[in-house]
């Protein structure tokens, strides 16, 4: 329990105006605007969405203006919000076959059926500082084409064609897809649960974690088997209507890892999946979730837990950046009662090894006399 202080009250409602007061900056400069944020960091919003589980542009511009620019107090802010908002059900799974793609690109096979497509990346750019966006020069207009319609093979279905690769993560007939939001955290969790959490997970947090299951901690021989960034149509069963109805796209991006697999005493010699999905354009993200996914495959595939990234529980407890900034960052908050009494005990055995040193001392020299 926190003790307050006296005139903390006061303090903390002016470091709140010195906040606001920092957020803006220099009144000199216009006040960036959240249509600026949508549109201009894009990215930095879609790694809100994602980590907040919340899809929607312009509270996660909002959430990133409140906090600053930090990535996490906005995550937090708008975690928070989504408490708040009424479950009028689930959707229907969506099918990311199906996706309007922005960007698609394989490290398997380099004549995709549909064509590989580049899109927005910063794969082929020199990382060297671009002194004209100081300025607001003119931007040259892209070379677009149609967009692809209908279904995109995946890169996975080659493989299965010769039954080179593990079926798609078919569940029993019988199980209900869980739902971390609502249900409490338990180990063991289901695959589903995991992606959830994976899916939510601090980005920095997966990509360390991916980084050395590729350096040797965790098994994973990975190759990029398919990246795709684009729109999906989410659909919505309403029971009064007897059909699903759409409620509008959102952008999504889908990886799926293949890696190696030496077969076991149940399973041939075959590729495995890592699969990663995650809000927006986060590529990032969606490649370490796939790799860490894979590596929490472990003991489904009978393979030896010797790595972090292979233990589940340490995974999953620690993946959470709101949990674990708030567990952090309360080291900040007064604990004088805590340490007066850590400070009163240290103090005593000092005291007490003081007197056990210098009556060892008298022992020794009587010992001489």
């Amino acid at each position: 329990m926190y003790v307050a202080v006296k005139g903390g009250e006061a303090a903390i409602a002016n470091a709140h105006r010195l906040l606001a007061d920092r957020r803006r900056g220099d009144r000199s400069l216009p006040a960036i605007g959240i249509d600026q944020i949508v549109a201009q960091l894009a990215l930095a919003v879609d790694r809100v969405m994602a980590e907040a589980s919340l899809y929607d542009r312009t509270l996660a511009a909002l959430a990133v203006r409140q906090s600053r620019g930090d990535m996490i107090e906005a995550i937090f802010l708008l975690r928070a919000y989504r408490t708040t908002l009424p479950r009028f059900g689930y959707s229907k799974p969506v099918d990311t076959a199906r996706m309007k793609i922005e960007r698609r690109v394989s490290a398997t096979y380099k004549d995709l059926p549909g064509g590989q497509l580049l899109g927005p990346t910063f794969d082929y750019t020199h990382r060297l500082l671009d002194p004209s966006l100081l300025t607001d020069e003119a931007v040259e207009e892209p070379t677009l084409r149609e967009a692809e319609t209908g279904r995109v093979m995946r890169v996975s279905e080659i493989l299965a064609q010769e039954g080179l690769i593990e079926g798609d993560g078919e569940m029993p007939e019988d199980h209900e897809i869980g739902d971390l939001t609502r249900e409490p955290m338990e180990f063991p969790m289901t695959r589903d649960l995991r992606l959830q959490a994976l899916a939510r997970g601090d980005e920095g947090f997966l990509l360390a974690l991916g980084y050395s299951t590729q350096r040797g901690y965790g098994r994973n021989h990975p190759f990029t088997g398919e990246i795709r960034i684009g729109e999906v149509e989410v659909e919505f069963d309403v029971p009064e209507l007897g059909f699903a109805v759409s409620l509008g796209t959102i952008q999504l991006t889908e990886c799926q890892m293949v890696n190696q697999f030496k077969g076991s005493s149940k399973a041939p010699p075959q590729f495995t999946r890592g699969y990663g999905l995650v809000f927006g354009q986060s590529e990032r993200k969606a490649m370490s979730m796939s790799l860490v996914d894979r590596a929490l495959r472990a003991e489904e595939l009978g393979e030896d837990i010797t790595a972090p990234a292979q233990d589940e529980e340490f995974v999953i407890s620690h993946a959470d950046n709101v949990q674990s900034t708030g567990f952090v960052e309360h080291l900040k908050l007064p604990h004088y009662v805590d340490f007066q009494a850590e400070l009163d005990l240290v103090r005593r055995m000092r005291n007490e090894f003081e007197a056990n040193r210098i009556g060892g001392d008298d022992t020794i020299k009587e010992a001489a006399e």
